[in-house]
C-alpha cells in the first residue's frame, strides 16, 4: 500500500505520516520545502518523541520524499499508483496542491480503484474544499472525478509544538491524538488506518473539537499572554488563568450537549482530558505560538465567535467566551502580521463598523452588542 502525503512538516511527519506508516503504507512525503525534502530523501528513518502519560519514542522508516515544486512529475506519477492521498499543508494551501493532486488522478489505470483523498487540516470539511480545487482543476475529457476519487472529510487533533533548534527531522508531540474520518464516502472500502475513528457522521465531532480543543487551547494562550507567562502550561498552572479557561469551556459545553446530544458525562470527561493535555509540562508550547493569527480565529465560524453566537441565539448569554475574545483582542504581539493588522483595524474603525469587519456579525444578531462593548473599551484603553 502507498500513501502520498502532502506536507512534510512537523504534523505531517509527526501526526498523519506516522500513523500511515504505522497502518503499513508506504509513506511518500511531498513538499516545496527543499532543504526539508533533501533531509528527509537522504534519511533512513526519523523518531516521534511522544511526551506527557506514557511517553514513547516512534520510528518512521521506510519512506521517500519529492519536491512537489522541481518535482511534479515525479509526484503525478506517484499519485497516479497510490491508494491513498493525504494532506497536511493549511487550508489555504490547498488550492496549490490540487492541480497537481488532479494531473495524478487523470493518469490513473482504470483497472485502479479510487483514490482515496483525506485533508487532514485544521478546518471544518477541510476536504470539500480540496475536492472543489480538484474539480477546478480537472479536465472532463479525463471522465468523471467522482469515478476516479473518494474524498472523505476528517478531524485531526494533536498538539505538535514549535521543535527545538537542531532536532532535525525528528518531532516531538504530545502522547495524545485524534484522527476522526467520515466513513459514508467510502461504502465497504474503507482505509485500514488503525490509528484513526471512522465515523458515519463526522459534523458532531468536528465541533466538538473545535469548540473545545480550539477554543480552549486559544483561550489559555490569551489569557496566558494577558498574565504575561511564557507557556500554555505555565498558563494552566496558574489558577487565575485555568479557572478562565475552565469557565469558556463550561459554556461550549452546554452548547454542544444542547446541540449534538452528546452525554454531559461525556463531554465533561472530554473537556477533563483537554485541560490535563494543556497543561502537560513536556510540551514547550507557548502562547505566542498558540495565540498566533488572532483575525482567523475572531472570524464568525471560528473557535470564539462561532459558540458564542449560538449560545445568544439560544437566548443564553456567553460571559465566559466574551472574556476571551476580550483577551484576544489584546494580543499585541509585534511579531504576528494577524495581531498587527488587529491593532490598525481596532485604531481605523469605529466599534460597529470593527465588529462586523472582524466577526461578520450584523448589528440585529443578539451578540452584536456584546461585542460592539468589548471592542469599545479595547478602543478606549489605546
Amino acid at each position: 500500500m502507498k500513501a502520498v502525503h502532502f506536507g512534510a512538516g512537523n504534523i505531517g511527519r509527526g501526526f498523519v505520516g506516522l500513523l500511515l506508516h504505522e497502518a503499513g503504507y508506504e509513506v511518500v512525503f511531498a513538499d516545496v520545502a527543499d532543504a526539508l525534502i533533501g533531509q528527509l530523501a537522504s534519511a533512513e528513518s526519523y523518531d516521534v518523541h511522544e511526551v506527557g502519560e506514557n511517553p514513547a519514542v516512534k520510528t518512521v522508516e521506510g519512506f521517500r520524499a519529492l519536491n512537489s515544486a522541481t518535482q511534479e512529475a515525479a509526484v503525478v506519477e506517484e499519485i497516479s499508483t497510490a491508494d491513498v492521498v493525504t494532506t497536511a499543508v493549511g487550508p489555504h494551501i490547498l488550492k496549490f496542491v490540487a492541480p497537481v493532486i488532479a494531473r495524478g488522478l487523470a493518469a490513473r489505470s482504470a483497472e485502479l480503484p479510487p483514490l482515496q483523498v483525506m485533508a487532514c487540516e485544521n478546518a471544518i470539511n477541510a476536504t470539500d474544499l480540496l475536492r472543489a480545487e480538484v474539480q477546478a482543476a480537472w479536465d472532463d475529457s479525463a471522465g468523471d472525478l467522482d469515478g476516479v476519487a473518494v474524498f472523505a472529510n476528517t478531524a485531526v487533533d494533536r498538539i505538535v509544538p514549535n521543535q527545538a533548534p537542531g532536532q532535525g527531522l525528528d518531532v516531538t508531540v504530545e502522547t495524545f491524538y485524534e484522527w476522526v474520518i467520515d466513513r459514508t464516502p467510502f461504502g465497504d472500502n474503507a482505509p485500514v488506518i488503525p490509528g484513526a475513528t471512522f465515523v458515519d457522521e463526522l459534523g458532531p465531532y468536528i465541533e466538538r473539537k473545535l469548540f473545545t480543543v480550539n477554543t480552549g487551547h486559544a483561550s489559555a494562550a490569551y489569557f496566558g499572554y494577558q498574565a504575561g507567562l511564557e507557556k500554555i502550561s505555565d498558563a494552566m498552572a496558574d489558577a487565575s488563568v485555568a479557572a478562565k479557561v475552565r469557565a469558556v469551556l463550561e459554556e461550549t459545553k452546554e452548547l454542544l450537549v444542547a446541540k449534538h446530544g452528546f452525554a454531559e458525562a461525556e463531554q465533561e470527561a472530554y473537556v477533563q482530558k483537554i485541560l490535563s493535555r494543556f497543561s502537560n509540562p513536556y510540551l514547550p508550547d507557548t502562547v505566542i505560538r498558540v495565540g498566533r493569527a488572532p483575525l482567523r480565529k475572531l472570524g464568525r465560524h471560528e473557535r470564539f465567535v462561532g459558540p458564542a453566537a449560538e449560545l445568544a441565539e439560544r437566548g443564553i448569554t456567553p460571559v465566559a467566551l466574551l472574556e476571551a475574545m476580550s483577551a484576544a483582542l489584546r494580543f499585541d504581539d509585534a511579531s504576528d502580521v494577524e495581531a498587527v493588522e488587529l491593532g490598525k483595524l481596532l485604531s481605523d474603525l469605529e466599534p460597529g463598523a470593527a465588529v462586523e469587519r472582524l466577526t461578520e456579525l450584523k448589528p440585529e444578531h443578539p451578540l452584536f452588542p456584546a461585542v460592539k462593548k468589548l471592542i469599545e473599551d479595547r478602543q478606549a484603553e489605546a
